[in-house]
């Protein structure tokens, strides 16, 4: 039998293990993410006939949500770090047949080498820039590439309103009788993550504004939305099952909590800490803290 080829972390994370593994969960997530397509999309004001890079397309989801918007006129590029992701997108565009208006480009944020200066009507971004080091670098390329009056419309998690944690809490959950436990838990995140993931937390919603206007954006914008939540399950959501918990990973970089667990104690200290944990996830005794932006620039 021919071999087959693993995907990359971002396509695995992305198609699976956000969701760890459960189709419902996937639905659910959708749920909540075409909100925030529509957002970016509207903070876009696409046109009929434009040309729109979705920078970081991942699964297409505001690449595919663009393609009515431009009309029959109109492009969408499909740009990722994963050619996986982007072979995965251009199935899906042969299946809707809307191949003749869509590109795909495999590169990264920060260098969009193959796309030309002032060539397209609109960038947009979800939840890209956090993962990139040389953050004003991709800003310095979203304004490169579009046209004198182009739009620039993202979405970015803010990190760093929730991190670090309370000393006393881990996922929002109290976790002082077994504190000795967490500190082995987060100490195998650290071993087990992929890859350095310092750029999740080294910026804020003040950091965006600024980035934009070094790039030289005539007109920045920005919506901050910032929330604390007592009496809730996580920050994956309250419908999740403590099964599914155990097996989403939050970010492409990091493990999932039950890799974490094996990794790092023995089964009776598992069992205990998951004696701990699970009656207060399942109780809804959590603290959930999470912070957003919305960015809209103009060139």
């Amino acid at each position: 039998m021919p071999e087959t080829r693993s995907q990359d972390r971002w396509a695995a994370w992305m198609l699976d293990r956000r969701f760890g593994g459960e189709p419902e969960q996937a639905e659910r997530a959708m749920r909540h993410l075409g909100p925030v397509r529509d957002r970016v999309l509207e903070g876009a004001a696409v046109a009929e006939g434009d040309v729109v890079l979705d920078v970081g397309a991942g699964d297409g989801l505001i690449a595919f949500g663009a393609l009515p918007l431009v009309g029959e006129r109109g492009k969408v590029i499909f740009s990722d770090v994963s050619q996986d992701l982007l072979d995965v997108s251009r199935g899906l565009a042969h299946e809707l047949d809307v191949l003749d208006r869509c590109d795909f480009v495999l590169a990264r944020a920060e260098d969009l080498g193959s796309v030309a200066d002032e060539s397209v009507d609109v960038v947009t971004t979800r939840s890209v820039v956090i993962y990139v080091e040389e953050k004003q670098r991709a800003f310095d390329t979203f304004h490169r590439v579009l046209h004198p009056g182009g739009r620039l419309s993202m979405f970015e998690p803010i990190n760093s309103f929730t991190f670090p944690e309370p000393e006393d809490e881990y996922m929002g959950f109290d976790v002082v009788p077994i504190s000795g436990l967490v500190r082995r838990v987060k100490d195998a995140y650290n071993r087990l993550a992929t890859a350095d993931d310092s750029t999740l937390i080294d910026f804020d919603e003040r950091d965006l504004i600024r980035f934009a206007e070094r790039a030289g954006f005539r007109k920045v914008e920005l919506t901050y939305e910032a929330s604390v939540e007592r009496g809730a399950g996580a920050h994956w959501g309250n419908d999740v099952s403590w099964d599914t918990f155990l097996r989403v990973a939050p970010n492409p970089l990091a493990p999932s909590l039950a890799e974490m667990i094996d990794d790092a104690l023995s089964p009776e200290e598992a069992t205990r800490f998951v004696s701990h944990l699970r009656p207060l996830f399942e109780g809804k005794r959590g603290t959930s803290r999470s912070a957003v932006a919305y960015l809209r620039a103009v060139k």
